[in-house]
């Protein structure tokens, strides 16, 4: 009897389920329920978030306004329409913010430049424009990257290869991405690169926190908030990933500051030039005291912002190959062309000047960041109430979506052909890299808030690609669908296993 009591509430809501699955409007659009808005369809496609917002922008001709609860003040504005894209990040930037929402949301960030709006992100961004464009860090980035390379990443490559292991592309990349990344923000290598994939608190704290950031996006501020406070859930895990990340930085902090107070004792130590030796000594040069706070946030912002953003572009990079032999063989063969080595031997990064040479290689990857950007969706906050150059009428009260995944996947922007996995639309005539403006190719974001780390990116994904491709073999073993993983970083949900073999063998 009892049972018999709960059935019918549950066909109910089941029943509800499938006409929320059924119903959309004529032309394909979410259907706006009352009091519920579209929020059940945001809901039961959280699992393929980017797909949904790109299908309904391909609809909607390029913007949309997706209705929240209606007690949620959750309405939101996306849009992939480069026009309005490049007005809201370059020509009427100052009137969207990231807002003080988006840095509840992203607190585990904390105060880093990735959440800091108006005077003060003006201010941290020019300490971080001075620190790329310094000699010292020109000459550091190149050590770390050829250090990385071929007493990381190779010596792990060869042993599994000689064990004919399969192994999972995407962990790899996390951990040799996120030795380098560590190694330019702190100075110090971890070393979680090796055989057996040892759990490491950082990364796990990092993807623990990206999936918990994505959920705040979806459900209303009330909600997540609630489950904050009960500590359940995904806000239980961001809790202790949050704690994780700032306590291993803390200690890289202290560590660093024993350093500096001891003075340097080898040339190596002389020419190191790290973001946390930048901010430590610049406290003490110009007398301003920058709270402990902001050099932990600005740390773990700048590890996040290469770590897993590079780690899941070359994921998809070498799952795009393995769907498409054609462009290995072209990369290959430039490889060849460029590298002299004797045939059979294994070629080894020297310098990073090596890899400008390697324009199709270049061209590959941009064309996986344009079909999967690590960061698919960014959120603004408007100030006052504006119009898109599309004719939209916006208010303040709504967040602005804008969906760098939909961008790369429009016709519209990139042509008929825009799903097709195409490196030769990034050459020109002449055979050199042809550049598109940043609202067409979002993924280094636009205007004054571009990524000031965007060649140092191309440098370190290059040199990893061309590493693996002139040397080995890469088979990727499918044994589950590769599907985006529901996260603020466009990552695999399964990883990407593949076997290792060595080229020359």
């Amino acid at each position: 009897m009892v049972a018999l009591a709960y059935t019918e509430p549950i066909l109910a809501i089941a029943f509800f389920l499938v006409l929320i699955c059924l119903f959309r409007s004529k032309n394909g659009l979410p259907w706006n329920w009352p009091l519920l808005g579209m929020s059940p369809t945001l809901l039961l496609n959280f699992h393929r978030l980017y797909e949904l917002a790109d299908e309904i922008l391909e609809i909607s001709g390029g913007t949309y306004l997706f209705k929240g609860l209606w007690f949620s003040n959750m309405d939101m504005w996306f849009t992939s329409d480069p026009e309005n894209v490049h007005y809201i990040t370059t020509t009427n930037y100052w009137n969207y913010p990231k807002g003080s929402e988006s840095m509840q949301v992203f607190d585990t960030l904390g105060n880093s430049l990735f959440n800091l709006d108006f005077e003060e992100w003006t201010y941290y961004r020019g300490l971080l424009h001075a620190f790329f464009s310094h000699q010292k860090f020109h000459q550091f980035v190149p050590k770390v990257l050829v250090d990385n390379v071929n007493k990381g990443l190779v010596p792990f490559l060869e042993d599994v290869a000689k064990q004919a292991l399969v192994v999972d592309l995407q962990d790899m990349f996390k951990r040799h991405i996120y030795d380098a990344a560590c190694s330019i923000a702190t100075g110090y290598n971890p070393k979680t690169l090796s055989i057996g994939f040892e759990e490491n608190a950082f990364v796990r704290a990092m993807d623990d926190a990206c999936v918990a950031m994505l959920t705040r996006h979806i459900l209303p501020g009330r909600c997540w908030k609630l489950l904050r406070w009960l500590q359940i859930g995904s806000e239980k895990r961001l809790s202790v990933a949050k704690g994780t990340l700032r306590q291993i930085v803390t200690n890289y902090m202290a560590t660093k500051r024993e350093e500096l107070s001891a003075g340097a004792k080898t040339k190596e130590d002389e020419e190191t030039f790290d973001v946390l030796r930048s901010f430590l000594t610049i406290n003490d040069v110009n007398d301003k005291e920058h709270p402990d706070e902001i050099v932990r946030d600005s740390t773990i912002g700048i590890i996040f912002a290469a770590y897993d953003t590079s780690s899941a572009t070359l994921s998809w990079f070498f799952w795009l190959l393995s769907k498409n032999p054609h462009v290995e063989t072209k990369i290959r063969e430039e490889l060849d062309s460029n590298f002299s080595v004797k045939e059979g031997q294994n070629w080894q990064l020297n310098s990073r000047k090596e890899l400008s040479k390697l324009v199709y290689l270049h061209a590959t990857l941009c064309e996986t960041l344009r079909l999967y950007p690590p960061v698919p969706l960014q959120s603004r906050t408007p100030v006052r109430p504006d119009i898109f150059p599309s004719g939209h009428h916006v208010d303040p009260k709504a967040i602005v979506v804008l969906s760098g995944y939909a961008i790369g996947r429009m016709a519209r922007v990139w042509g008929q052909d825009c799903h097709e996995f195409k490196p030769e639309r990034w050459i020109n005539e002449k055979g050199d890299l042809k550049y598109e403006r940043s609202a067409k190719f979002f993924t280094f974001n636009a205007g004054p808030r571009i990524c000031p780390g965007k060649e140092m990116a191309f440098s370190i994904m290059k040199a990893a690609a061309a590493t693996i491709l002139y040397n080995y073999h890469v088979q990727v073993v499918e044994t589950r669908p590769v599907t985006p993983k529901a996260s603020i970083i466009l990552q695999m949900k399964h990883g990407l296993r593949a076997r290792i073999c060595s080229r020359w063998t």
